[in-house]
């Protein structure tokens, strides 16, 4: 019997939404969502929806209750801690009460991942809680199959990070990509993206850069990032740099 038509949550189903598009939600977390009771979601404001709930609309049931979660964007610890500790005892509690409960996180749950977060916080809040993890489609992978571009070939060490604040950081970044022939993913580039693009243009690493910016939507944006002007940009952008090819390839 194949066991995803039988599998049902555990008390808690952790799943990964993918970066926008619903299609690209997995058949299993179709399914552990349309058999929850609870479907609980960050968000950053409780005044406003979710991106993952935004996403997984179309796999919501009227009669779900729903469960929004505050994950402040702020850079203070505190706020932080007691977000995720609350976020932990309201999930430990519905399940405690008999609820199915599903948790969305946009892209996957354990990339930069607000669910992340939740987990490890619910191992001090309810560790014996049973929770199941359903991984999704990152933005990165997204943006790589949308423009055919290969993330990492053979032995190459792929680097996925947070654009930094400073351009100095990011240019010793570049730097050592560029020496060592290393593939980055660079996510978050939003605002910076107006100084990113020229130094990129300086570095000689324009034209092997891919961007890409609000993946999986509507609106999406995938394009060689040398046709992109040096203007702030979405929040959700990102970048593909790929500095040097390996010596074995298809074409001779």
């Amino acid at each position: 019997m194949n066991r995803l038509t039988t599998a049902r949550p555990c008390g808690l189903t952790v799943v990964g939404v993918g970066p926008g598009d619903p299609e690209l939600i997995t058949v299993a977390a179709q399914r552990a969502i349309a058999a929850a009771t609870v479907v609980a979601y960050p968000v950053a404001s409780l005044e406003r929806p979710g991106m993952a709930a935004q996403i997984a609309q179309p796999w919501l049931v009227p009669t779900q209750q729903r469960l929004p979660l505050l994950f402040p964007m702020v850079q203070e610890a505190e706020p932080r801690q007691q977000a995720w500790q609350h976020a932990a005892a309201a999930v430990a509690a519905a399940v405690a009460a008999g609820e199915r409960v599903v948790f969305l996180c946009e892209g996957d749950c354990s990339l930069f991942a607000s669910s992340s977060y939740l987990l490890l916080a619910l191992k001090a809040e309810a560790p014996e809680l049973p929770v199941r993890v359903i991984p999704g489609i990152t933005a990165a992978s997204a943006t790589a199959a949308a423009a055919r571009w290969p993330l990492a070939l053979q032995d190459e060490q792929l680097q996925v990070v947070p654009l930094p604040d400073q351009p100095d950081q990011a240019r010793q970044l570049l730097i050592n990509a560029r020496d060592h022939g290393q593939p980055i993913v660079l996510l978050k580039v939003g605002r910076r993206w107006r100084w990113l693009r020229p130094l990129l243009e300086e570095l000689e690493l324009l034209e092997s850069a891919l961007y890409g910016e609000r993946v999986g939507w509507p609106d999406q944006v995938v394009l060689p990032a040398a046709s992109v002007p040096a203007e702030e940009r979405p929040y959700f952008s990102l970048v593909l740099l790929r500095p040097a090819w390996p010596a074995v390839l298809p074409w001779a």
